[in-house]
C-alpha cells in the first residue's frame, strides 16, 4: 500500500514542478501571501518532524559504529553543511545573475545554471526517496511530507525561475520533475542503511531551512509575517495533533 501512496505523491510533485510556471498568482516580489505560508509549513515540518528525527538516529548510533563516531556524535552537522552547501550555490546563483544583468542577459550563467540545478536534482532524489522510504508512522505521515515538500517546490521553482529565466523552463524543471522520479523507484528497489538515511534526512532539513530563508528574509521580498506565522503555526498544530 505504501508503494502506490508513494507513487501517487510522486506523480503530484512531478506535475507541481511541471505547471508551476502557471501559477501566476504567485508573485516573488512583493512576496505572495500564499508563498509565505508554504514557507511557514516547511519550516513546521522541519522542526516538527525532520529535526526530530535526526535525534532518533543519533540515538540509535551511539556507540554501534566506532570508526566513524563523529557522524554518530554529530549529525547535526551533516544538516548545517547541507544549509551552507545551499547557500553557497545561492550567492554564486546571484553573483552571476548581477554579471548577467550588466551583460543585458538578466538571468545566470549557463555554468552557474548547470551547478545550481544539479544541486537541486540531488536535492530532489533525496526528496523522492524519503518519500518512500522516510520514517513514517502511518500513511498519513507520507501525506504530511508530500503536502510541505510539494508546496517547498512551489517556492524553490519560483526562485530558480527568476535566477534561470528560459533555461530553467527548457531544462531545469524537466531535470527536477525526472530527479524526484529516479530518487522513488531507487527507493523501490533499494533500501539504503539507516546512517545513510539519517544523512539524507541531515541534509535535507539543511537545505529547505536554507531554501527557505533565503525567500523569506530579505527586504525586498516584502514578505508577509503573518502569512508566514500562520503556515507555521498551523502546520505545527496539525502534526501535533494528527
Amino acid at each position: 500500500m505504501g508503494i502506490w501512496f508513494s507513487l501517487l505523491f510522486t506523480i503530484g510533485f512531478v506535475i507541481i514542478h511541471l505547471t508551476s510556471k502557471q501559477m501566476k498568482f504567485l508573485k516573488v516580489a512583493p512576496r505572495s501571501k500564499f508563498l509565505s505560508v508554504a514557507g511557514g509549513i516547511s519550516v513546521a515540518y522541519v522542526f516538527m518532524h525532520l529535526l526530530p528525527e535526526l535525534g532518533e538516529y543519533q540515538e540509535a548510533f551511539e556507540g554501534t559504529i566506532e570508526s566513524i563516531e563523529f557522524l554518530e556524535n554529530h549529525i547535526y552537522i551533516i544538516a548545517l553543511f547541507g544549509l551552507v552547501v545551499f547557500y553557497g550555490l545561492e550567492q554564486l546563483a546571484k553573483h552571476s545573475k548581477r554579471m548577467g544583468a550588466e551583460k543585458g542577459t538578466y538571468k545566470a550563467s549557463a555554468g552557474v545554471f548547470w551547478v545550481h540545478i544539479g544541486s537541486f536534482v540531488l536535492y530532489n532524489a533525496i526528496i523522492g526517496y524519503l518519500l518512500l522510504r522516510g520514517e513514517y508512522q502511518s500513511e498519513w505521515g507520507m501525506l504530511f511530507y508530500f503536502i510541505a515538500m510539494g508546496i517547498h517546490f512551489i517556492t524553490n521553482d519560483k526562485a530558480l525561475r527568476a535566477a534561470h529565466k528560459e533555461d530553467y523552463d527548457r531544462y531545469g524543471r524537466w531535470l527536477l520533475a525526472l530527479s524526484i522520479t529516479v530518487g522513488w523507484v531507487i527507493g523501490v528497489f533499494t533500501e539504503i542503511n539507516i546512517l545513510a538515511i539519517s544523512i539524507l534526512t541531515a541534509l535535507l532539513a539543511g537545505g529547505v531551512i536554507l531554501n527557505v530563508m533565503k525567500e523569506e528574509l530579505p527586504e525586498e521580498r516584502e514578505s508577509s509575517f503573518p502569512a508566514f506565522f500562520s503556515g507555521m503555526l498551523g502546520y505545527t498544530l496539525l502534526l501535533l495533533f494528527m
